[in-house]
Parts: C-alpha cells; structure tokens; sequence
C-alpha cells in the first residue's frame, strides 16, 4: 500500500475519539490493502453536540469498489466497532460520490462542512453543487417529513411516550436541511445544532424555542416532557410545513 495510505492523520480530532478512530483505520489498512482509498470521520463527534456517553462515531469509508467481499469485511467489524461507539462506515467509491451531487447534495454538503480525513485525500473538499439540486432536495424531504410525522403520529396511537421519539428522530433529519436551506441563501452554516437552530429561525422567521426543547432532549438522550409532546408536535410540523413553501417558492438562480 502507498506510504500515504499508511498514515493516520489523528491530530485534529477530539482526544476521547481518538482511539476508537484509530483502532478502525488500523483495521481498514490492514484488511483492505488497494481498494481503501480513505477514511474521514463526520458528524457529530466533530462538534461540541458530541456526548461521549450516547453520541456515535459516524465515518464514510470511500474505495476503489464495491464487493461482497468488502461488505463481509466491515460487516466483522460489528461488535468489536459498536462498542467503541463506532458506527457501520458508510461505504461509497469516488464515482458514487461525483454521480449523487445531485440527489444527495444536502448530505454531501453536510460532510464538506464537517469532517476530518484520518486516512488519504480527502473526499469532500473540493466538491461542488448547484442550488437547484440542494433546493429540491430540500423541499422533497421537508415533505416527506410530514408524511413521516402524520402517520407516524397515527400509527403511535397518539401517546405521548412514542409521538416523542418521532419529535427527536425528525430532529436529526432536520438539521442538515436547516444547514442546506442557510447554503443555499448564501448564509454561513454553523456546525452545532442550537447554533443551527437559532441561524435558521432567524433567516426563514420561524420560532425557535420549542424546537430547541427538541433538539436538547436529543442531545442529552433525555425524554421529552410529556406534557408538553402535543404542543411541541404542532410546532415541529407547522414549523417545517412553513419551511417546504419556504423553499417551494426559492428560485433556483439565488
């Protein structure tokens, strides 16, 4: 394997990640030999939202292709990996990365706001992307988030106790749309959630509090009150149904 595909950049990732990282790079290198291409960690665990007790170590593992043989490679790894907080890499090649710019813009652009390249070159950098895309991605899955929280909520019976784990799983999905949405009004995107949160609410006018209830909840692996999941539903949905004709309305050459 090349010298630089020997080399694990470590130094400016979070101390309390660092070995976990580290013991993943060893393994790719040694089992992958040619066809890994590299490493980089994303996400959270590059943030101050990253909680060492409940947080995930999220990676993409980019190759030179695609096999059986890779999956049950990685597929090995599995407890080994979930126990130092590592999530399953996702898997992508060069080419897979250059032909989805367009139907994953809103993730890409995610991972080129933030991530760390622990093994080759990194991946996301010099990527580029037309609004147009990131836009009707945008609205396409602002409006399937409300067809996820409207049957969600029905087939939850309404209770409480289940309506609130819907609120905290569209939280995660929200965010980089949120991030999107600032990219494609040429607004910085900040990294953190709250940050995010508050950025957004000011550019598309949208009241912040009750989301950052949800957002909190989620990062501090809390339950929301359930008293207050009712209230903090509609405005979780109206929030983001005011922010599909939002972005239903943007034209493309902003």
């Amino acid at each position: 394997m090349p010298p630089s595909k020997s080399i694990i950049k470590l130094e400016h990732l979070k101390p309390e990640i660092k070995s976990a990282v580290q013991t993943l790079a060893q393994k790719l290198i040694g089992d992958l030999d040619d066809n890994l291409l590299s490493l980089t960690v994303v996400g959270s665990a590059l943030t101050d939202d990253f909680h060492l007790k409940y947080s995930d170590i999220n990676t993409v593992l980019v190759t030179k292709h695609r096999s059986h043989e890779l999956l049950h490679i990685i597929a090995d790894y599995g407890a080994a990996m979930g126990k130092l907080k590592l999530r399953a890499p996702l898997l992508m090649t060069a080419e897979y990365i250059q032909s989805s710019l367009d139907v994953f813009a809103v993730e890409l652009l995610d991972f080129q706001l933030n991530h760390i390249t622990v093994i080759g070159d990194d991946p996301f950098s010099n990527l580029t992307f037309e609004k147009r895309h990131v836009r009707l991605q945008c609205e396409r899955q602002f409006k399937s988030a409300l067809i996820q929280l409207r049957q969600g909520y029905i087939r939850s019976l309404a209770k409480p106790k289940y309506v609130a784990e819907i609120l905290t799983a569209c939280i995660g999905e929200l965010l980089p749309m949120l991030r999107a949405m600032l990219w494609i009004q040429d607004i910085d995107r900040p990294a953190t959630a709250q940050a995010t949160l508050n950025a957004a609410a000011e550019a598309f006018n949208f009241e912040s509090g009750p989301i950052a209830k949800i957002v909190q909840a989620k990062k501090e692996h809390n339950t929301i009150e359930l008293d207050q999941v009712e209230v903090l539903f509609e405005k979780l949905y109206q929030t983001i149904d005011n922010l599909s004709r939002f972005v239903d309305q943007t034209e493309d050459s902003k």
